[in-house]
């Protein structure tokens, strides 16, 4: 059973260094909202992670293999990316007299909501799991069938060090935001925003050329 713990740890780990969409809205939510915020945002990561392992054990995979589908969920994706992208850019903040970030805070649920649907957006993440859903039932596998025990340690283990290292990003930001003005805040909406709208085209582009 350790060492299923240790591999779904390194799985996590392997998960937790990739850049993607919620990795920039998880810095910028920390630094403009706060810890709690970011944390929140990373709760929604973990609940959509644990939904999509849930559904590639139900055969999501089966789903997905047909172009036309994968055209639905990834034009879907994409435009759910643009929206976030074109929000975080309009959006401001500016650095308090006392030198905390001051901004009109939504409830702690529409960051878990925006991280849940987020993190649903990114078709890449779907296939991530359905991948490797399907290589760790296969590998733990017994002529009895699926050791669904296992499996389940395994991705407990993977999915709380994601949640755990994704704590730690919100941390480090929200650490750092005493080193920052208003005209840095900007830029960090600007920049933020225009990579989220980057990866929507992106997912728009790659559905274009799928035959």
């Amino acid at each position: 059973m350790l060492h299923t713990i240790l591999k779904g740890t390194l799985l996590g780990l392997t998960l937790a260094v990739l850049i993607g969409p919620a990795f920039f809205s998880l810095v910028q939510t920390s630094i403009q909202r706060g810890f709690k915020s970011g944390m929140f945002l990373a709760l929604g990561i973990f609940f959509s992670d644990l939904a999509l392992v849930f559904l590639s054990f139900l055969g999501a995979s089966q789903i997905l293999n047909a172009p036309e589908n994968q055209k639905i969920v990834g034009y879907s994706g994409g435009l759910m990316l643009i929206i976030f992208g074109v929000y975080t850019f309009t959006r401001k903040g500016h650095v308090a007299e006392n030198g905390g970030i001051e901004v009109k805070k939504p409830g702690f649920l529409t960051y878990f909501f925006k991280g849940f649907f987020l993190n649903l957006a990114n078709p890449s993440v779907w296939f991530y799991w359905i991948f490797w859903v399907g290589v760790v039932t296969s590998e733990l596998g017994t002529e009895d069938g699926i050791d669904i025990n296992l499996v389940i340690i395994f991705f407990s283990a993977t999915l709380l060090t994601v949640f755990l290292t994704d704590l730690l990003k919100c941390f480090i930001s929200h650490r750092i935001k005493s080193y920052l003005n208003d005209k840095v805040l900007m830029w960090i909406n600007h920049i933020v925003g225009i990579l989220l709208v980057i990866f929507g085209l992106y997912l728009f582009y790659k559905m274009i050329i799928l035959k």
